[in-house]
């Protein structure tokens, strides 16, 4: 138990780290809150390392922590929004088995495309936002791709680092 405090403490730290250098990353787009998705790693790592329970404690405590620190009320909800449908539909695509790593990190980017567009909805309360939907859902789609594939591979030297970790009872 305490090992695994340990590294569910270090996926945090990643996911805010990550947050913050994704943060001073410039993106140069018309669309207003487009990310890289950076934070992302950790939370799909968590979710194949342990379980959808400790990916959503990742996903959740780097929200609170980046809002308090970074942002405000409103990122907050749209972090939320965006992290908790995106973990939702990740845990039960990989529940399924139909898609490899990368397919899942994709769903969870256009389920987070999906969660923000529904809160700036109802926030905003103007249905017109949703017009951002498609823009986000192919930069997403890109970088849940690239996240799928950096986390295939850090699971990969997972599994050298800690052997057995898939057969554990989690």
């Amino acid at each position: 138990m305490n090992r695994k405090t340990a590294y569910l403490g270090l996926y945090c730290g990643a996911a805010i780290l990550l947050s913050y250098v994704e943060g001073l990353i410039p993106v140069f787009t018309a669309i207003p809150g487009m990310k890289l998705g950076l934070p992302n790693l950790a939370v799909v790592t968590a979710l194949y390392f342990y379980s959808w329970r400790e990916a959503a404690l990742v996903s959740v405590v780097r929200i609170a922590v980046v809002g308090l620190l970074f942002g405000n009320l409103f990122s907050v909800c749209f972090s939320l929004a965006g992290g908790l449908l995106s973990l939702l539909l990740m845990a039960l695509v990989k529940w399924t088995g139909l898609l490899d790593c990368t397919g899942v990190s994709m769903v969870g980017a256009l389920g987070h495309n999906v969660g923000q567009i529904a809160a700036a909805v109802l926030l905003v309360e103007n249905v017109r936002v949703a017009y951002y939907f498609l823009p986000l859902a192919i930069t997403g789609l890109a970088a849940g791709v690239a996240i799928g594939l950096l986390s295939g591979m850090m699971l990969r030297r997972l599994e050298r680092l800690v052997p057995g970790w898939k057969q554990r009872d989690q």
